[in-house]
C-alpha cells in the first residue's frame, strides 16, 4: 500500500513539473538607453538633438520595454522629432533627470512648429525633467512689433498618438504653447508645472484638440494665455486639481473659426483654483456660421481669487477687436453645469453669459454659487440664455 501511494505521488509530481515546464515564460526585461552613450553632452553648449534621435531609434528597435535615460546636466537640444511609425516597442519611457534648453538664438526654435515632437507613438511616457525654451527673447521681439519675428515653437507635442503619459516635468518659458495634444487617445498628464510670464503671448499651458480620453490632474500653470485650452473635437476630457494664474483661465475654444468643425463634449473640470486670472471658466466662439457645438460640460468645485470674469460664455469672441465677424455664432452650447463655484471677482459682473441670437445657450444650470465683489454679492449679465439656478446662489442670477 505504501509503495502504491508513493508511485501515485511520484507520478503526480512528474506530471505537475511537466505542465509547469511547458508554460510560456513571459519576459519583463527593460532595456536602458543612456543618451550619453549616443553622444549627448550635458554642458548646455553642444547640440544633443542627434544623440536624442539615435537613442530613440535604438529604443524603437527593441522588442522589449525601453527606457531612454537623460542624466543630470544641461543639454542644448535643437528641434527633434520622434516618430513611432516603425517602433517595435510599445512601452518607451523618457526618464529625464536633467534640464533641456533651447538655443540662445530664438530663431533655431522659433521657425519650427515644435521643439520636441512625438508623432504616431504608442505607449510613450515622458517622466521628469525641465524644458527651458528660453522664450523671453522672442516675446520681446514680438512686443517690439518687429514683423520679422518667427511665430515660435510649441515645447512638446503629441500628434496621432495613444497611451501617452506625461508626469513630473517642468515646462519653462515656452515660445508659444507648452504642451499640445492633437488627434490623440488615452493621454494622462499628471503632476506637472508650467511657468511663463503673465504677459507672454500665446503661451497656452496645455492645448487639447481632436482627442479622446484625456486626463489632466495635479498641475500648476502660470502663463500668459489660457492655462488649459480645449479645442474642437475634444471628447471625454477630465481636468482636476489645477491651479491657474496668471493666465486667461481654462477655456473651451475658441470655436467657430471654421464653418465645418467638430464639437466638444463630455468635459469635466473639477477642483480648480484661479488666482488673478483674466477669466476663470470660459467658453468662447467666434461670431461665424459653424457646425460646432459644446455639450455635456461640468464645471465643479472651483475657487476664484480676484478673477476678472470668473464665469463667462463669449459667443462674440474677437480678442483684438480687429476685423471682427459681424454675424452670429452657429456654435450650439447646451447642458453646461456650474456647481460649487466660490470666491471673489475683480469686476462687478462675475457671471457674463453672452450667447448667440442664432443659437441661444440652453440647459445652463447654476448650483451653489457664491461669488462676491468688494464684499457684496456679485452680479450677472446674460443674453440669449435659457437655464435655471438651484441650491444656494449668492449672486444676482439671470435665472
Amino acid at each position: 500500500m505504501e509503495k502504491f501511494q508513493y508511485t501515485i505521488m511520484y507520478a503526480y509530481l512528474l506530471m505537475s513539473t511537466t505542465i509547469f515546464l511547458s508554460l510560456p515564460i513571459q519576459s519583463h526585461a527593460t532595456i536602458l538607453f543612456n543618451v550619453l552613450s549616443f553622444g549627448a553632452k550635458p554642458n548646455g553648449i553642444v547640440d544633443s538633438a542627434t544623440a536624442f534621435a539615435k537613442a530613440w531609434d535604438a529604443a524603437c528597435s527593441s522588442t522589449d520595454a525601453a527606457v531612454i535615460y537623460v542624466p543630470k546636466g544641461r543639454y542644448l537640444v535643437n528641434p527633434v522629432r520622434f516618430s513611432g511609425e516603425s517602433c517595435k516597442s510599445l512601452d518607451i519611457v523618457f526618464r529625464i533627470d536633467g534640464t533641456l534648453v533651447g538655443s540662445g538664438d530664438y530663431n533655431f526654435l522659433g521657425r519650427e512648429e515644435t521643439w520636441f515632437s512625438f508623432e504616431r507613438v504608442t505607449g510613450v511616457s515622458v517622466i521628469g525633467g525641465s524644458f527651458d525654451a528660453k522664450g523671453p527673447s522672442l516675446w520681446a521681439c514680438k512686443a517690439s512689433s518687429n514683423n520679422s519675428c518667427p511665430a515660435g515653437a510649441t515645447t512638446i507635442s503629441f500628434v496621432e498618438s495613444s497611451r501617452v503619459k506625461v508626469k513630473g516635468l517642468l515646462s519653462l518659458n515656452s515660445q508659444m504653447f507648452h504642451i499640445v495634444i492633437n488627434r490623440c487617445r488615452n493621454v494622462k498628464i499628471n503632476d506637472i508645472r508650467i511657468v511663463a510670464d503673465g504677459k507672454s503671448p500665446n503661451t497656452d499651458g496645455i492645448h487639447v484638440q481632436l482627442s479622446t480620453d484625456v486626463e489632466i490632474r495635479n498641475a500648476s500653470i502660470k502663463t500668459g494665455d489660457d492655462c488649459i485650452s480645449i479645442g474642437p473635437g475634444t471628447k471625454n476630457l477630465w481636468v482636476e486639481r489645477v491651479t491657474c494664474g496668471p493666465g486667461h483661465g481654462i477655456s473651451i475654444g475658441s470655436l467657430g473659426k471654421d464653418r465645418e468643425e467638430e464639437g466638444v463634449q463630455n468635459v469635466t473640470v473639477k477642483k480648480t483654483v484661479f488666482v488673478g486670472t483674466d477669466n476663470g471658466l470660459r467658453i468662447k466662439s467666434w461670431a461665424n456660421p459653424s457646425s460646432g457645438f459644446v455639450q455635456r460640460v461640468r464645471f465643479l468645485e472651483s475657487h476664484m481669487f480676484n478673477v476678472k470674469f470668473p464665469l463667462i460664455i463669449d459667443q462674440h469672441y474677437c480678442p483684438h477687436n480687429i476685423n471682427c465677424p459681424s454675424q452670429e455664432s452657429g456654435v450650439r452650447i447646451k447642458d453646461v453645469i456650474y456647481q460649487g463655484i466660490r470666491g471673489t471677482s475683480a469686476t462687478k459682473i462675475a457671471v457674463k453669459l453672452d450667447c448667440s441670437a442664432k443659437a441661444p445657450c440652453t440647459r445652463i444650470r447654476m448650483k451653489d454659487i457664491n461669488l462676491r465683489y468688494a464684499n457684496e454679492a456679485a452680479q450677472s449679465s446674460c443674453v440669449n440664455v435659457l437655464g435655471d439656478a438651484l441650491g444656494s446662489v449668492k449672486h444676482q442670477t439671470c435665472f
